[in-house]
């Protein structure tokens, strides 16, 4: 039996919609002065993160999803590194991880379950941190994620917020996934973009352990499931800036392009635009499936960094040097417009 096909949705884009998460949040109470709580709710950011001491800060993440792909081991290898993303994306370094399973007893197999958990856990190996625990229910969908568990220096905390209006905001990684997933699931893609799909999704986002304490880099954040409109919204509202990014600069996967045009995309798409089309201006000479990429959830996506001109290219090499070769400068922030404006 296909994975996908226990499942109403897949990978990252079966996340609440913006939106909805924030009349859930709306009610919470206001969270109380912690002292050594470095990061919390305020922002939405990519983890928590508490002090321990003046030398070091736990980072703690819980991410888990329903399968994008059939393939049990690479379910769990995108999973896993989905995951351990949130700590790379606060600077921070991993140390373990606890296992999150949910699986149909019943409709599924055992084999099919371990091949999920070896996935995750050789993605988590691959990295040096063991998988030392975890925790599994009987559930109608396919659900498997992982805590993810990391330190950082208190002072080198990076966090979606920071940026700075003449920043550079530069992507790590190709867009496409969500499009990819949706074509998968009717069976239109191809051997070659599913590999490219696994390559990119499976691709740990270490870069981020290097950026804490670079001169210049001033926010960071990854694109996960409200896409690359909704994670660049939630660096600029903060600090009340705008951002203008450049279509024509975006990295895409090698064939997103043609089945965007031709209507392929998700359900979440339509809900991640539905939630904030009213900060965003498209250019009038954008085509037609731009919004919908735009909004593509990414499962297992690329850092999105804020960087100072001057240091772009100590960035752009660093990037290079860790395997992000399609790594690009995107856009710009501004002080000007609290618009995020795509042209």
């Amino acid at each position: 039996m296909r994975l996908t096909s226990l499942a109403h949705g897949g990978g990252c884009g079966c996340k609440l919609s913006p939106s909805v998460l924030r009349q859930i949040l709306a009610t919470m109470p206001a969270a109380q002065p912690y002292a050594n709580m470095l990061v919390g709710l305020e922002t939405g950011d990519d983890a928590a993160v508490c002090r321990l001491n003046d030398t070091q800060a736990i980072i703690a993440t819980t991410d888990f999803f329903t399968p994008i792909v059939d393939d049990p081991g690479d379910f769990g290898r995108i999973a896993a590194t989905n995951a351990l993303s949130d700590v790379y994306a606060m600077g921070g370094t991993p140390i373990f991880a606890l296992a999150i399973v949910g699986m149909p007893l019943g409709r599924i197999a055992i084999e099919t379950v371990q091949a999920i958990l070896a996935g995750g856990a050789a993605v988590c190996a691959a990295v040096g941190i063991p998988v030392a625990g975890g925790h599994s229910i009987d559930s109608p969908e396919p659900i498997y994620g992982l805590v993810a568990l990391g330190l950082v220096h208190p002072d080198r905390v990076l966090r979606n917020v920071g940026a700075q209006a003449g920043d550079a905001l530069i992507l790590t990684k190709g867009l496409g996934v969500g499009v990819y997933g949706a074509a998968l699931r009717r069976g239109e893609l191809s051997g070659a973009h599913y590999r490219e799909m696994i390559a990119s999704t499976t691709r740990p986002n270490t870069l981020g352990s290097d950026l804490a304490g670079m001169a210049g880099v001033h926010a960071l954040t990854d694109v996960t499931g409200f896409g690359l409109l909704g994670h660049a919204l939630e660096m600029t509202r903060p600090g009340g800036l705008g951002c203008q990014i450049r279509f024509a600069a975006l990295p895409l996967l090698t064939g997103v392009a043609e089945m965007a045009a031709s209507g392929i995309k998700t359900g979440a798409s339509g809900r991640n635009w539905a939630s904030f089309s009213e900060e965003v201006r498209l250019g009038a000479g954008l085509p037609g499936w731009a919004g919908d990429l735009l909004c593509d959830p990414q499962t297992s996506g690329g850092l999105l960094i804020a960087v100072a001109p001057a240091a772009v290219p100590a960035v752009m090499e660093k990037a290079v040097s860790r395997g992000f070769a399609e790594s690009a400068v995107i856009g710009t922030f501004t002080g000007s417009s609290t618009w995020l404006s795509v042209a």
